[in-house]
């Protein structure tokens, strides 16, 4: 997927890599309209430096965002490369930079407000086993009630005892945080999440919807873990999705 450095980059290969990766995830998002105007954050960390992470430039829309003008900042959302004329909106990564301070596991972590998530977000029992996808997160996904917009420290207490040990976050009247060992991971358990929460919308506006048992449930979840994906949890599925960004516009790869 990437295209290769020039001679005088400043930037290593890893990280370039990487900002090529996180570009094309951006407006994979857009082409989705997953996007909320210049507002919500995909990040991931660098994998060649220690404490060092990618988020989009606040004030461009995701079908804006290319590889050079990522921002690489520090835990706390700092500025490292200073020479970057774009703005960290910081109060949106206070809950980014919690989880990937606190969980190894965290590469990677998307935090949207499409309607179809925060529509299930706020209703109780949030996501149900009424479909297919919906199943795939039965027992998966942790609830965190609403304290308004999350700028302040003192809620990454609780922020992490409702996650536990789950890696998905559906932060009530709010909306998802999803979270991935990789990128592709990240992006593909977005998708199935979109997807159960669209479904979800659909069939509950048509009428009582059909509950899937438990024991179903079950056996669903377990059958998953036999289906064999090349490249890793969500690679197929994210590079179709970059064949198709780069029939519509490359310049995410500059």
């Amino acid at each position: 997927m990437a295209t290769a450095l020039k001679a005088n980059s400043k930037y290593s290969e890893a990280e370039w890599t990487a900002r090529q990766e996180l570009a094309a995830c951006y407006r994979i998002f857009a082409m989705l309209g997953w996007d909320e105007m210049i507002f919500n954050h995909i990040t991931v960390k660098l994998p060649d430096e220690d404490g060092s992470y990618l988020i989009n430039p606040y004030g461009l829309h995701f079908s804006e965002v290319c590889a050079s003008n990522l921002i690489k900042i520090d835990i706390d959302g700092n500025k490292v490369d200073t020479d970057n004329p774009w703005h960290v909106n910081k109060a949106g990564f206070v809950q980014h930079s919690l989880f990937h301070r606190e969980l190894p596991d965290a590469h990677a972590i998307i935090h949207t407000h499409t309607t179809a998530t925060m529509a299930v977000c706020s209703v109780e029992g949030g996501l149900r086993a009424t479909n297919f996808y919906a199943c795939n997160f039965q027992n998966q996904l942790a609830y965190h009630d609403f304290e308004g917009v999350t700028v302040r420290e003192e809620e990454g207490k609780r922020l992490l005892e409702n996650l536990g040990n789950k890696r998905i976050l559906m932060l009530k009247n709010h909306g998802p945080v999803v979270m991935g060992r990789t990128l592709p991971e990240a992006f593909l358990k977005h998708w199935v999440l979109q997807r159960a929460c669209e479904i979800q919308l659909a069939t509950c506006s048509m009428g009582d919807p059909i509950i899937v048992p438990p024991d179903v449930v079950a056996v669903h979840q377990r059958d998953l873990h036999q289906v064999q994906i090349p490249g890793g949890a969500g690679r197929a599925e994210f590079d179709a999705m970059v064949r198709r960004i780069d029939k519509i516009d490359t310049s995410w790869r500059d």
